[in-house]
């Protein structure tokens, strides 16, 4: 195990002994005290030593401790140099941290922000106008004077972190739920801390690795994986804010990377660039699928045409995400990876009962990584998390003789759109507030760009004409724009079950 391994280990003491210390702020520190000089983050705009990134942070920290007595700190920024030490700052504050996803239009945002009991959000002004239809007050930092805070930062002393629990929520991020109504998912220190050391020494990463980060950070994956592990480790991220696959192809051979994690529909798109070369990708190292599921399309076109071997991760937003992982090393064709090290795997029946080696079942996890529950909805959590600590995931999978985990499948009607969780019912309530629609159900079809995307079957109510593209843009008013149904079919009639239920399966029938 290399000494970057054994610091990060180290660090783990807090962990184990219940003392009241921060873990994510503890773990910065390590690195802020070993890399001083080394590249932290860097974006179009700037560059960050870990040094000049833990001034901003305190920075931070000063404005946040100033302008604000609420718990929560709501933090609405894309994939950039400015994120990770906000979020840090935010933490270092004692506040908990939550990551507001921008795709949103105001009417969406507006529960979360309330949801949340959010008092203040940190934004750029580029979200001018949607922060500005929120709840709550705002703070851009194009108004902040960073540059003279950091200035006083550096001849004052390095303020001590926060007396918080390791099991103290640290993030919470919020996802679809089967309504309309947002779920906050509370993440804890030690849940988004042990996920990114067990990551670490599952994927062997080091401080040498550059890192591409061209996932948002209101999304766990790119939270975990392209923000805290970086940070953990004190290895180099490169931000992109908004994906353009000839521009990060550019990126990637000009910076060097050697460690990319992105969803598939990423992946394909970056396939699909005439102009990429196999010589733009000769830095990389390794390259983690995840968010979605990988087609073999894309897998086998990224061997074939670039000589990259796309290996595949599964995690929720519920267990911090990591559940399983492959690696250069631990890898096989058609799975997701062997699990991290603490995390347990069930697959078990409709019944509860496990079932044997090969056979496919609903995955139960166990481990570190699991939330704490989501916020304000106990009732909620109960229904995921059992007595005995297994979260229920509602995904169809099994394990092979090795212990390597295939996903075969989705328990829930959960769709996933460029690696987004959007619930049909979501949609459909959305389209059921059309005072001519009488019905409505949603099901997922495959799209190449976005992995999947909704289609809409929709019944009108009687004597009424609907039309689909007047439908759209109704939807469009309530839903962001990656929510929107590609198609609506407008039927007489759908198929139904004998309590007159929508049999969805069936929906696809009608296709064609």
């Amino acid at each position: 195990m290399d000494n970057g391994i054994v610091r990060i280990y180290a660090s783990c003491d807090c962990l184990l002994d219940g003392s009241v210390r921060t873990v994510l702020v503890n773990a910065f520190l390590e690195t802020y005290r070993g890399s001083a000089g080394a590249r932290a983050v860097a974006d179009q705009s700037r560059s960050l030593t870990y040094k000049q990134f833990g001034l901003f942070a305190m920075g931070i920290r000063t404005v946040v401790d100033r302008d604000t007595r609420g718990e929560r700190v709501g933090i609405m920024l894309p994939a950039s140099s400015v994120f990770p030490p906000v979020l840090l700052g935010v933490l270092w504050s004692s506040k908990i941290a939550v990551p507001l996803n921008f795709l949103l239009n105001e009417q969406e945002l507006s529960p979360i922000v309330r949801d949340a009991d959010l008092d203040l959000i940190i934004t750029v002004r580029h979200f001018e106008k949607l922060a500005a239809a929120l709840p709550t007050r705002v703070i851009f930092l194009e108004d902040i004077p960073l540059k003279r805070m950091i200035l006083t930062s550096m001849l004052r002393r390095t303020p001590p972190p926060p007396e918080v629990h390791p099991d103290d929520t640290a993030v919470i991020l919020y996802t679809s739920g089967t309504t309309a109504q947002p779920k906050g998912v509370e993440l804890t220190q030690n849940n988004l801390y042990t996920n990114c050391v067990d990551s670490i020494a599952s994927l062997n990463l080091d401080a040498k690795h550059r890192i591409l980060n061209i996932l948002p950070p209101f999304h766990v994956f790119g939270l975990t994986a392209n923000v805290l592990m970086p940070i953990v480790l004190g290895a180099s991220v490169y931000a992109i804010a908004r994906f353009n696959p000839a521009g990060v192809i550019k990126t990637i051979a000009k910076e060097r990377i050697s460690v990319i994690m992105a969803i598939p529909s990423m992946y394909g798109a970056l396939l699909r660039t005439k102009s990429a070369r196999r010589e733009d990708f000769e830095s990389f190292e390794l390259a983690i699928s995840g968010g979605e599921p990988l087609p073999d399309s894309v897998r086998e076109g990224f061997a074939d045409r670039f000589g990259i071997t796309l290996r595949q991760g599964y995690g929720l937003t519920e267990t911090s995400p990591v559940v399983a992982v492959s690696s250069v090393a631990v890898f096989r064709d058609g799975t997701v990876g062997k699990p991290l090290k603490e995390v347990s795997i069930r697959i078990v029946s409709e019944t509860g009962d496990d079932l044997p080696t090969g056979h496919d079942g609903e995955i139960l996890v166990k481990g570190p990584g699991v939330m704490k529950g989501y916020y304000k909805k106990p009732e909620e959590t109960e229904k995921v998390i059992d007595s005995d600590g297994w979260f229920h995931t509602g995904d169809v999978g099994h394990l092979d003789q090795d212990g390597f985990l295939a996903i075969t499948g989705r328990a829930k009607e959960m769709l996933i759109i460029g690696g987004e969780n959007v619930f049909p019912r979501e949609i459909e309530a959305v389209l059921e507030t059309h005072p001519e629609v009488l019905q409505a159900a949603v099901i997922g079809i495959p799209d190449a760009s976005r992995g999947e995307v909704p289609v809409a079957f929709v019944i009108p109510r009687h004597g009424c004409a609907l039309d689909e593209q007047e439908l759209r843009s109704y939807a469009r008013r309530s839903l962001a724009g990656f929510k929107v149904p590609k198609q609506i079919h407008i039927r007489e009639d759908l198929p139904t079950g004998p309590t007159g239920k929508i049999l969805k399966r069936r929906l696809h029938d009608l296709l064609g």
